[in-house]
């Protein structure tokens, strides 16, 4: 057996978190040797794995991108493929590339109190490399990368044409000329219909319930910013306007729902064919942010029903028969191939097996410390983005940065370990992200959860998440243990709670 390879820090997972946590890493910890284990053969994470018809940003690039790296474009909403080629140009510029370690999966990893560090164990074809690291950092998003969330579909075990989940979609399928059913309301359905439209023969997308969808331009064109600042300084003068556009958008349809409703389906209402009704297929019963807002560029799925080949079905499926969808309104759908965009099997940790001095332990029984570290559990990070008032990237580089200064202070200070204790209650229990989709809702016990007083209550936004990275406490209910040298130079065993 090798010996295990040591690190100061190790990274799970070499998508957009990981590869601007692995960057962070190495501009303001440069004396610190890291590695990235990636599972998949190449970096780009979400933009690696999903390849299905019309994967986009449901974001703007300007604030998704990596600050210290921008994506120079007058587009906002970039497809997949150019989401994918970025990261991975910007891994090898950045030489982050050469720390990487591709089909390397993190299997297990035992938390040595004695030796203050994590051991690590990974998959790698037939072999089991080892690993030792101060401080590990998962970068590996909120949902499980192998199995997709179990769509529940009365009848579907009998159909016997092809069913696929987004998640996983194969290559070579061809639906050219086929009819297609598309079951779900979400962002991959509504980024879906538009594309298969193009070549299918007939695209029906159906809908349990409607969702808000809000149609944004594509790009911006040439902008006076472009042609008069620098381009850095250009960059950041975006990234803070489409902030502040975000940030506002999201605090308006909180504070004033029925006003964002009410402007919301005017839009929709003005963008839809004659013969599709705004009531039932366009008319939420949730309110604007309780669920993820859609957004489509130009409005291309509007635009796609006013084809011939789209329609869309507000109801139940009753049942699957060999070649249809059954629906509870009456309405038989034939279909050659259904698409099950039903949502996402979360996870948190991407599927490692936790163990603290070898005894087994829960992540999803925790509670999350600022969102970024789970109670009882030392040194161990975890990247998480925002979901609702800004972009996955803001807010995952918000914590990278926190996570560095931790790391500083506890270098400063002789500190070995630090361990988030929950003393007393944090509260009532409550998501890490303040939404209510049906897919987040059925797995909330699969991943851990935040509470209502600090620091164990969820992120609130970018710009709190901003200072807290930059200036807040580092040592609220933490539990801090090591090693200090006292004045004659003798090392004394400490630990210490605050």
């Amino acid at each position: 057996m090798e010996p295990a390879k040591k690190y100061d820090v190790i990274i799970v997972g070499a998508g957009m978190a990981g590869i601007n946590t692995a960057y962070r890493i190495q501009t303001m910890l440069a004396s610190y040797s890291y590695a990235v284990l990636e599972a998949r053969g190449t970096a780009g994470g979400t933009w690696d794995l999903f390849r299905y018809p019309g994967v986009r940003l449901d974001t703007g690039i300007h604030t998704f991108g990596f600050p210290w790296q921008p994506y120079h474009t007058s587009k906002t909403m970039l497809d997949g493929t150019c989401i994918f080629e970025y990261i991975n140009s910007t891994a090898k510029a950045y030489k982050v590339e050469d720390h990487i370690l591709f089909k390397h999966r993190l299997k297990t990893l035992n938390w040595d109190s004695k030796q203050s560090q994590w051991n690590l164990t990974a998959g790698c074809q037939d072999q089991e490399p080892r690993f030792i690291a101060k401080f590990v950092i998962f970068a590996t998003g909120y949902y499980d990368y192998e199995r997709p969330l179990p769509a529940e579909i009365p009848g579907l075990s009998d159909y016997k044409g092809v069913v696929v989940h987004p998640q996983f979609w194969p290559e070579k399928l061809n639906y050219a000329g086929k009819k297609m059913a598309v079951i779900g309301s979400g962002s991959t359905a509504i980024s879906l219909v538009p594309k298969l439209a193009e070549t299918a023969s007939a695209v029906t997308m159906i809908q349990r319930s409607p969702s808000y969808i809000a149609a944004l331009p594509s790009g911006s064109g040439d902008s006076w910013m472009d042609r008069l600042l620098p381009v850095m300084v250009s960059h950041k003068l975006r990234r803070y306007v489409w902030m502040a556009v975000m940030l506002g958008a999201y605090n308006f349809c909180r504070i004033f729902p029925q006003s964002a409703r009410n402007i919301l389906l005017w839009l929709t209402a003005k963008q839809l064919p004659d013969h599709v009704p705004l009531s039932p297929h366009f008319e939420p019963r949730y309110k604007v942010w309780d669920e993820r807002l859609l957004a489509c560029p130009d409005g291309d799925f509007f635009q796609s029903l006013h084809t011939n080949k789209v329609n869309i079905e507000t109801a139940n499926i009753q049942t699957v028969t060999e070649s249809a969808v059954i629906l509870d309104n009456g309405r038989v759908i034939d279909a050659d191939i259904i698409v099950t965009a039903t949502g996402l099997k979360m996870q948190v940790g991407g599927g490692a097996q936790f163990e603290l001095d070898n005894a087994p332990c829960d992540i999803a029984d925790k509670v999350m410390w600022k969102g970024m570290m789970q109670q009882d559990i030392p040194n161990c990070f975890f990247v998480l983005g925002h979901l609702t008032d800004a972009s996955w990237t803001l807010g995952a580089d918000a914590t990278a940065l926190f996570i560095c200064r931790m790391i500083k202070h506890m270098e400063k200070e002789n500190i070995r370990g630090a361990t988030p204790r929950l003393h007393g209650s944090a509260g009532q229990p409550c998501q890490l992200w303040n939404l209510s989709s049906n897919y987040m809702l059925r797995e909330q016990g699969n991943v851990p959860r935040a509470g209502e007083i600090p620091p164990w209550q969820p992120r609130k936004n970018y710009i709190m998440d901003s200072l807290d990275a930059r200036y807040g406490s580092v040592d609220t209910c933490m539990e801090f243990s090591g090693e200090y040298r006292d004045d004659v130079g003798s090392v004394t065993e400490v630990t210490e709670v605050k």
